[in-house]
């Protein structure tokens, strides 16, 4: 079967985009600062006005370079989280995209060239949610679903350097030489961890991020039934504890001129998984790196990375040059670029009505 080849759209970032609020946008997408009034210290590093920096921020999540300022959460810390994929007849695909776009469990949803060629992210509650998300869907559409847990991380952060040329914004050293320690490999846990309900309702209202305002974490808390101090305290404790694996500027790639990205596969021994998993993630033009667990017959590959770019032959150079330097196409292997997406959002693990039956 023959794949589509999707040109990408090229974007550049919008010229209104100066010195100032080009580094609101870049320089804080980790390490925002988690005090009463963050934007008054924003803008004291960029020359703004409080005002003006809150004005930037709803306007760049107004036009989408942003999906909003707040928390990444680590896969799987919360609920079940797994990365799967469908094969669409093509004359339905927009169809089916359309009724898993619909799911609130699906908080990404791409078209890719491959002949599973719809490709979408589940966060839900429990696994046992999950599995009936992927049964509804297969129901509604009769299209059979493969699910492809994450069994371990490498590298999950996509924060984008949007300074230099690609990669994240992440230090790393050579890919050859020794593993940053937010490069080192984390086996996933079998369950998500127990939190008290005042910290569930937190996490509940901050999964759409921080709202925009001059005591956003007052906010925050008022929403949850927390002080602003405890708000706070709980979001660092969690930055401590890895259930937040960073807080900041949540930038949209597409929008920012990072239209082209390719979701790199590789078929390699279990054994030497985590070796080339952790070389991989240690090179600064992958952006995410992990190992999932294959589904035979159809899925072979277990060590997945993606590579993001302006152009795709810039992303096919990076993919190449890495392959090359690891050896990693001695085994089989496959290239799958995005075509299109049909939707893209924050994780949403505890869904306020679900929220109330778990």
């Amino acid at each position: 079967m023959g794949r589509p080849h999707c040109a990408p759209r090229k974007v550049c970032l919008p010229e209104m985009l100066d010195g100032p609020l080009f580094r609101l946008l870049n320089d804080w997408q980790r390490e925002f600062p988690l005090v009463s009034r963050p934007f008054v210290r924003l803008g004291d590093a960029v020359g703004l006005g409080e005002d003006e920096v809150i004005a930037a921020y709803r306007r760049f999540l107004q036009e989408g370079l942003i999906s909003r300022v707040g928390a990444v959460f680590a896969p799987r810390r919360l609920g079940a989280s797994a990365l799967a994929a469908l094969s669409a007849p093509p004359a339905r695909l927009e169809e089916v995209a359309a009724r898993v776009t619909r799911e609130p469990a699906v908080n990404h949803n791409y078209q890719r060239e491959h002949a599973f060629n719809l490709w979408f992210v589940i966060t839900a509650a429990s696994r046992d949610h999950l599995h009936k998300v992927v049964r509804d869907i297969e129901a509604d559409t009769g299209c059979p679903v493969i699910v492809l847990p994450l069994e371990e991380e490498f590298h999950i952060d996509l924060g984008f350097d949007l300074a230099g040329e690609k990669g994240a914004t992440r230090s790393r050293p050579d890919a050859q030489g020794p593993v940053h320690a937010s490069s080192e490999a984390r086996p996933m846990r079998e369950a998500a961890c127990a939190l008290p309900a005042l910290e569930r309702e937190l996490i509940v209202r901050l999964q759409a991020g921080l709202p925009l305002a001059a005591e956003p974490f007052a906010a925050l808390g008022a929403r949850a039934g927390l002080s602003e101090g405890m708000t706070i305290e709980l979001i660092e404790s969690w930055l401590a504890d890895g259930l937040i694996r960073r807080f900041g500027v949540v930038v949209r790639h597409h929008e920012v001129g990072l239209d082209a990205n390719a979701m790199c596969v590789w078929d390699v021994p279990d054994e030497l998984a985590s070796e080339l998993g952790r070389r991989l993630a240690a090179d600064t033009s992958v952006t995410l790196c992990y190992r999932r667990r294959r589904a035979l017959p159809g899925w072979p590959y277990n060590l997945f990375c993606m590579i993001h770019g302006s152009a795709r032959d810039e992303v096919l150079a990076a993919r190449d040059d890495l392959a090359a330097r690891l050896g990693l196409d001695a085994f089989p292997h496959d290239v799958l670029f995005s075509c299109r997406r049909f939707k893209q959002t924050g994780a949403c693990y505890l869904p306020a009505a679900e929220h109330a039956r778990v």
